[in-house]
């Protein structure tokens, strides 16, 4: 079976890797793509293949934005974070989808049910399952995002025991050398295993905001904020980050009129 993986974050795909390697199964991983423009050329200059595990936000748009632009018939397998009330939109339409973090066992089902919806139709020359309508999934998942429920809590490891620990009492989350994590208002840092995209759709946005690929912030942590060259913005935090937190270029005036609300 060969897979291509369209996935925006590093530690988001090397789990995928090692989840898919461990299965046992006969698995070629013959690409890595991490944006809509990347796949939509790799799908034009390579064979498809078997099977495509795609994250629905790609770091220039939204992977839905693939198939109006490309012809895919490969079978798609979505990888998301969206709360399970959205996700009804995909079984709606008849595709799967693995809720993030991807979890052994569901790719698992998922790969087993990929070799019963296409691979034996192959086999035995029956029909295979029709493909998916990607614009009417799209719209069916925009409304239910409407609706979206945000995290309230984390629950996360503090020496030998887990602790959950309030959204409300979190200054700011990032990325720091392949991890994740987030420092609370009384100066506390813990790692969370959850990828900084998978963070983007389960923090509510008017209490956080992703001033970067690497980090979000909330109002309350911000103790300064002064022009930074290049047209960027540089913040200083309460509790104090050790290195320079800066909000990129293109999200400057986003930035702003999130403050002012």
């Amino acid at each position: 079976m060969k897979v291509l993986i369209i996935e925006d974050e590093d530690l988001a795909v090397a789990k995928l890797k090692r989840s898919l390697q461990s299965t046992g199964r006969d698995i070629e991983i013959v690409g890595t793509t991490d944006s809509v423009e990347g796949t939509v050329e790799w799908l034009n200059t390579h064979p498809a293949p078997d099977l495509i595990l795609a994250d629905i936000e790609l770091v220039d748009g939204q992977s839905f934005e693939i198939f109006n632009r490309v012809e895919v018939t490969s079978t798609v397998i979505f990888t998301t974070s969206y709360d399970e009330y959205a996700l009804k939109a995909f079984k709606v339409n008849s595709v799967d989808y693995l809720l993030k973090p991807v979890q052994k066992e569901e790719l698992e089902a998922a790969l087993n049910k990929f070799a019963n919806w296409i691979e034996k139709p192959r086999q035995t020359g029956a029909q295979a399952q029709p493909v998916v309508n990607i614009e009417n999934l799209a719209a069916q998942l925009h409304q239910r995002m409407n609706t979206q429920q945000y995290r309230r809590r984390f629950l996360v490891k503090s020496v030998q025991k887990l602790v959950s620990i309030n959204v409300e009492d979190i200054a700011y989350f990032y990325s720091e050398d392949k991890l994740v994590l987030f420092k609370t208002y009384n100066n506390k840092r813990f790692v969370v295993d959850y990828t900084m995209d998978e963070l983007e759709n389960m923090l509510p946005p008017e209490d956080f905001y992703r001033i970067s690929r690497s980090f979000f912030v909330s109002p309350a942590a911000l103790d300064q904020i002064s022009d930074y060259f290049g047209h960027r913005l540089a913040l200083k935090l309460r509790p104090e980050h050790e290195k320079e937190v800066i909000v990129s270029r293109e999200k400057v005036t986003d930035f702003k009129h999130w403050l002012g609300k």
